[in-house]
């Protein structure tokens, strides 16, 4: 049997290290923990390569006395646990005495320090744990850490680090954490020489969400403030119409520590229910702040998660403060449009300014005298309908033989009235003239099929249009007509009904087309470059795979601090959704486990996306179109797994209805 022995202490150490410092962020987490924990008003964090190679922490705090400098890098010494009771009320965010230990123990540490109001600092090196002297040295109040050359005496975990855009987002994301945690405190963050966050520390909530999280999040969002109890609840969430792909903008603090919690992001989400789209997740920054003694935050090596002694009460705290904050919101509000008279043009020199009764004055008025001087091609004149439902005019087209005189003016304005005088020179001269109208031929449709007519759709002005299908030969089902303009309704000849879903149709239509795509698809090159803030993590994932969003029709590149510029979208995407179907690409990258799943999650959503809604109004001919794939069997399940389409038989109806 082997013999059981103690470990060595450094052996001992750098167990602890691998369950405290996992990676770069792992050590500047603790360290600005512990600058915060000092009293620190301004935190400067720099880092380069990721924090591979250099991670230094520099805080305006109370500082350590140099005696305690090198009892400071002991494991479990700590200045902030006394007692076994100690343990119940926590209100710090560091009290295991770990950190410094853990760290020094696999880089080279340097520590510069000096107390409030002391004559001098010292300083301390420490490589591998095994510690140097202390020595005088001047320095700032406060303390500045250094920490180079991470696990440079553990292989084994250096092969596990990311590359070191990973590791910069991953210190980015937790740097916007902290700040938003803390908006009393100043925080600096520089990556390579560039810096890339700054928030005032001006104890401001808004002021820290618009620095961390950028400008376009922050206009979109809602405060809210409630209590229930002993816990309170603070912070923004995002309107139910500015809702995100992807729950990547949730955001939660417990008494000031940044969190992870399925409880608060149930709770969140019950808040907006039947408010926010399907598919959409709402965004946050929300501080829950209670009883130390209500919380236990030991139950995780990282601290990212707590353990609440009153979940029940913790849940209805944010959720009704969630829903009463929006139910005072109410819906969204239009700006009141400007009487027709009222209304002003400041550029009169473009387009005229004019009310439909007014057109309607001048087009009773008898036109100008035709232009004598013969012309070749075709023209226009404006002239109205014979009976006008709106202000819009239609153009009737003429030959040249029955030329009149086209409109003065701007192309774009009505005719001027008989009374402004003659035609100008100017009006008469020669302008572009516009093809005629080529009515689309009607191909020949079979006697049966003129059989399967599409019920009666009422028009605009009441009257009731039949559309009849135009297939190509008879078929054996027609369409009876589309329910709350998602669901089709279709009736086969065997007596069978069939309820299509439009959008998951579309959308298993679309992701087939890409899928057998060999070539990318097509652009569309946007008019005014699209500007995608997203999370650092987000951000980072996706430039870092610009090759595969190239493939996929998206031209973006880094437009720095976390955000994307893009240029190019597929065609099939709409301009508005770039910022919801990026975040949603960063998700399916992070998900997806091989390079072919990861194609096929981006696919997914790129098909979801360019799919028809449902709710939106279709044409005949797409619902047609939908119901020819479905009705052949190409169509059967969406790409997420659902049905498309439901089956009830005759005989189903009728025992519904007691006939059968």
């Amino acid at each position: 049997m082997p013999q059981i022995r103690q470990l060595e202490a450094h052996v001992a150490d750098l167990i602890a290290a691998g369950e405290v410092v996992e990676r770069p962020a792992s050590v500047v987490k603790e360290l600005v923990e512990n600058a915060i924990d000092a009293g620190a008003s301004a935190v400067a964090v720099e880092i380069r390569r990721g924090g591979m190679g250099l991670i230094r922490v520099t805080d305006n705090g109370c500082g350590i006395a140099p005696g305690e400098l090198p009892t400071a890098f002991l494991r479990h010494a700590t200045s902030k646990l006394r007692s076994p009771e100690d343990l119940g009320r926590i209100g710090t965010l560091g009290f295991r005495g770990e950190a410094l230990a853990a760290i020094s123990a696999v880089s080279r540490v340097e520590i510069l320090t000096r107390q409030r109001g002391a004559a001098s600092g010292a300083s301390l090196h420490l490589e591998g744990g095994v510690p140097g002297t202390v020595e005088e040295a001047g320095a700032p109040e406060g303390t500045a850490i250094s920490v180079r050359d991470l696990f440079f005496n553990t292989p084994a975990r250096l092969k596990f680090m990311r590359r070191d855009s990973a590791e910069t987002a991953a210190v980015a994301g937790l740097m916007q954490h902290l700040a938003l945690s803390h908006p009393d405190i100043s925080f600096k963050f520089t990556k390579d020489g560039t810096e890339s966050l700054h928030t005032p520390g001006d104890g401001k909530p808004a002021s820290a969400v618009y620095a961390a999280l950028g400008r376009d999040f922050a206009k979109g969002l809602v405060p809210v403030e409630g209590r229930g109890g002993e816990i309170a609840v603070s912070g923004f969430v995002t309107a139910p119409l500015q809702g995100r792909g992807s729950r990547s903008m949730q955001v939660f603090f417990v008494n000031g520590r940044f969190i992870k919690s399925q409880l608060l992001t149930a709770a969140l989400e019950e808040g907006y229910r039947n408010q926010i789209m399907k598919g959409k997740f709402p965004g946050c920054v929300l501080s829950v702040t209670l009883p130390v003694s209500a919380v236990d935050v030991n139950v995780h090596p990282a601290k990212t998660q707590v353990k609440f002694a009153r979940e029940r009460e913790v849940f209805d705290a944010v959720y009704h403060t969630v829903l009463d904050s929006l139910a005072k919101q109410g819906g969204p509000v239009s700006a009141p449009s400007p009487a027709a008279d009222t209304a002003v043009n400041p550029r009169r020199d473009f387009f005229q300014a004019m009310d439909a009764k007014t057109y309607r004055q001048q087009e009773s008025r008898p036109a100008p005298a035709p232009e004598k001087k013969p012309r070749l091609g075709w023209n226009t004149e404006w002239k109205a309908p014979a009976k006008l439902s709106d202000s819009r005019s239609e153009m009737v087209y003429r030959t040249s033989a029955e030329k009149t005189a086209p409109p003065s003016g701007d192309v774009f304005a009505p005719p001027p009235s008989a009374a402004s005088g003659p035609v100008s020179e100017k009006a008469s001269a020669p302008r572009p003239v516009l093809p005629p109208p080529v009515a689309p031929r009607t191909p020949a449709v079979p006697e049966a099929s003129r059989r399967l007519p599409v019920p009666a759709i009422p028009a605009e002005g009441g009257e009731n249009i039949q559309q009849t299908l135009e297939p190509a030969g008879e078929t054996p089902w027609r369409i009876a007509g589309e329910v709350l303009n998602t669901y089709i309704v279709c009736e086969s000849a065997g007596g069978c009904i069939y309820l299509i879903d439009k959008h998951a149709a579309h959308e298993r239509i679309n992701f087939d087309r890409l899928m057998a795509a060999r070539e990318p698809p097509m652009r569309q090159t946007l008019l005014q470059p699209a500007a995608a803030e997203l999370k650092w993590e987000d951000g980072t994932l996706l430039l870092d795979n610009l090759p595969l969003l190239d493939q996929l029709g998206f031209g973006c590149e880094d437009f720095g601090g976390g955000a994307i510029l893009v240029r190019e979208v597929p065609a099939d995407i709409d301009a508005a959704d770039v910022s919801a179907t990026l975040e949603e690409l960063a998700e399916c990258l992070r998900t997806g486990r091989s390079a072919e799943e990861r194609r096929e999650n981006l696919l997914h959503t790129m098909a979801c996306k360019a799919a028809i809604k449902g709710g939106w109004t279709s044409d005949p001919a797409e619902l047609r179109a939908l119901v020819e794939k479905v009705q052949s069997g190409e169509v059967r399940y969406c790409p997420h797994g659902r049905p498309v389409a439901v089956k009830l038989t005759r005989h189903e109806l009728e025992k519904m209805f007691k006939r059968a």
